[in-house]
């Protein structure tokens, strides 16, 4: 599957149907965005079973900043609708390959598990 748009309307859904979601935060002005934008894509031809979102932040401001974000590129991931990445800059290929591979071997029992004991801050 390739990368897909992502806004304000569809993000909810996206991330709430889809078991791996990999989000893409960029914009066309920045320089790091466009290096990382084929690596993504790449990946994205090469992990069917994720779902790759692309953000424009240009265009997505209020879900950029909904999501708080503060640098791009940033690459977020969610996991059964969980937040479990998320890191401003761009990665190279064997980056988001170890990203990628880190995110499908998660317990997510245990991380649900420690979402309900963890202290509030």
């Amino acid at each position: 599957m390739a990368t897909r748009d992502v806004t304000l309307t569809d993000i909810e859904s996206t991330v709430a149907d889809n078991d791996i979601v990999l989000l893409d935060f960029w914009a066309s002005w920045c320089g790091p965005c466009r290096q990382f934008g084929p690596v993504f894509e790449k990946a994205s031809e090469d992990n069917t079973d994720i779902v790759f979102g692309k953000i424009d932040t240009e265009a997505e401001q209020a879900l950029a900043a909904h999501l708080q974000i503060t640098s791009i590129p940033t690459l977020m991931a969610f996991r059964e609708g969980i937040l479990v990445f998320n890191q401003p800059g761009a990665l190279p290929a064997a980056g988001l390959k170890q990203v990628i591979d880190g995110v499908r071997a998660l317990d997510m029992d245990e991380v649900r598990s420690q979402l309900v004991t963890r202290p509030e801050a």
